[in-house]
């Protein structure tokens, strides 16, 4: 299905109005059932909205509200300069919403446990990064997010009159929203980024190649010509057959199994194994693995692929793709000028992405009103967006004209790299290094994007919750070895598929396609 940008969208939102993911989700509410945020006319009075472009909120207006502290929970390495710039946001913030900010980033490679944790243990947050892919659904289910509605309506109007409609309608559950998106890229896009200097030293014509098989040639220069050189780094997670590469729909939590492919017509829900793409792809990295190709550690190293490739000694990494992700990169790991990004599939637009970063509100949250007004900032105030991501104007980055900026030696100090989590990416200043189109590319890359059969269809899970934990137990024992080539697949496979069934998959699998057909009919 081939649209440009405003036909998408309108198709999209015929699409996903009014029932996308009611029909999908259970309408019963137990004991675990999401909280609302309960709203009303009768507790606003004495707060001040931060609606207003997130820009003319006075100081006498700010004073009205009570001092508060925003917990701001989200993932990515702790920054140097951490302390600094949350001092700046606080000066900030006090004037806007009589608020200050207490930064709490969690490396990835803890982040699943740390959150869990914190679920769990109802610790006293505000604000959390939360997506689809990383069990949004599961923690809604949960009671750990608040719905929003009401809360959007009072005191975030910048964030509706700004965010694409598709994004909060594709991120409903229950016909509700939980978080609210970031306002970024539309489609994706899936393939390696590569050391683009290496490859033209050695001859490479990259663009010879189009698929993952393409690449075996590429690789075996590489180990011939680059001893010591790694010629595609993988880990848990980061693979050929990871969703955003196999442009698998998993139709909500990527944990949980049963899956569409977003480039294909069907609406067959099936285990991985029963893909005839996964499959091939598990028996293609392990004859690269066999080659020497990845890393021998694969199936249990946590070191991150931006870490890995920044060491000088990896050649690709997989990813996921958008116009600039390579010059991004660049900065992030000191290889400006070095890097290049190849897509090895279809661009798509499935729920993944409308939900792929969202920021929610803690039911933990002892102020939810100013929790939305800083979100609702976020989307809006262009000052407060660019401190976040990039920290102090003269230190950590100098500007060289209203939106193009350049690094300096302090720099590696604050550069988080978040800017796909934080609110509106579109306020984001850019590198020189970077393309100075960047988000007119932005806008360009949604174009000619093929639409998921799933696209708006998130599955509840509450009535396989046992099963589920039972295969996420199994995916533990061997996933990632599988993923990364480390064992031999005709062997661990079939091992691998006795254990799933046992586990209950196919209880799982028939339970979500029952919901899936009963949001296809209800369209």
């Amino acid at each position: 299905m081939i649209r440009s940008t405003s036909r998408l969208i309108c198709a999209s939102l015929l699409l996903l109005a009014g029932l996308l993911l009611i029909s999908a989700c259970s309408d019963q509410n137990g004991t675990n059932s999401p909280q609302t945020s309960n709203v009303s006319a009768e507790n606003s009075n004495n707060l001040v909205s931060a609606s207003d472009d997130g820009e003319k909120n006075s100081s006498s207006s700010s004073k009205k509200l009570e001092p508060y502290t925003l917990r701001f929970v989200y993932t990515g390495s702790p920054q140097r300069d951490e302390q600094e710039i949350e001092e700046a946001m606080n000066a900030y913030l006090i004037d806007k919403i009589n608020a200050k900010i207490d930064l709490m980033p969690i490396d990835w490679g803890p982040w699943d446990d740390k959150i869990n944790l914190m679920v769990a243990s109802r610790e006293k947050v505000d604000i959390v990064f939360t997506a689809q892919w990383n069990k949004h659904a599961v923690n809604v289910a949960k009671g750990a997010f608040l719905e929003l509605d009401g809360l959007l309506k009072q005191y975030g109007q910048g964030i509706l009159q700004s965010l694409d409609p598709v994004f909060l309608a594709g991120a409903k559950i229950n016909g509700k929203n939980y978080a609210v998106p970031t306002n970024k890229e539309l489609a994706s896009q899936g393939g390696i980024i590569y050391r683009s200097d290496v490859a033209k030293e050695l001859g490479i014509d990259m663009s010879a190649v189009k698929t993952i098989e393409d690449l075996d040639a590429v690789y075996e220069t590489i180990l011939l010509k680059k001893p010591g050189m790694t010629p595609i780094y993988m880990k848990l997670g980061e693979t050929f057959n990871t969703h955003y590469v196999g442009n698998f729909d998993a139709l909500g939590d990527t944990s949980i199994p049963g899956i569409i492919l977003k480039d294909g017509d069907s609406t067959t829900v099936k285990p991985a194994y029963e893909m005839e793409r996964y499959v091939n792809t598990l028996h293609t990295t392990r004859r690269f693995f066999q080659k020497g190709y990845i890393n021998k550690d694969a199936a249990t190293n946590q070191t991150m692929n931006n870490d890995a490739l920044s060491s000088g000694d990896v050649f690709s990494i997989t990813g996921s793709l958008k116009p600039g992700k390579d010059e991004e990169l660049a900065i992030q790991t000191g290889l400006i000028g070095k890097l290049a990004q190849l897509p090895l599939n279809e661009k798509t637009i499935a729920t993944s992405e409308t939900a792929g970063s969202m920021l929610a509100i803690s039911t933990t949250s002892q102020d939810s009103v100013r929790a939305m007004m800083f979100i609702n900032l976020l989307h809006t105030d262009s000052y407060l967006n660019n401190l976040l991501n990039y920290g102090i104007e003269g230190k950590h980055f100098v500007k060289i004209s209203e939106n193009v900026i350049k690094p300096t030696e302090y720099t590696k100090n604050y550069n988080p790299a978040a800017n796909w989590m934080f609110g509106n990416q579109f306020l984001n200043y850019i590198w020189e290094s970077e393309n100075p189109h960047k988000w007119e590319s932005f806008r360009e890359f949604n174009q000619n994007a093929k639409l998921s059969p799933g696209l708006g269809f998130v599955f509840n899970g509450d009535a396989v919750r046992a099963e589920v934990a039972a295969v996420v137990n199994v995916d533990r024992q061997y996933q990632t070895a599988l993923e990364t080539g480390s064992v031999d697949v005709d062997k661990v496979l079939p091992e691998y598929i006795e254990s799933l069934k046992a586990a209950g998959i196919e209880k799982i699998i028939m339970e979500k396609q029952a919901q899936f057909d009963k949001f296809l009919a209800s369209k």
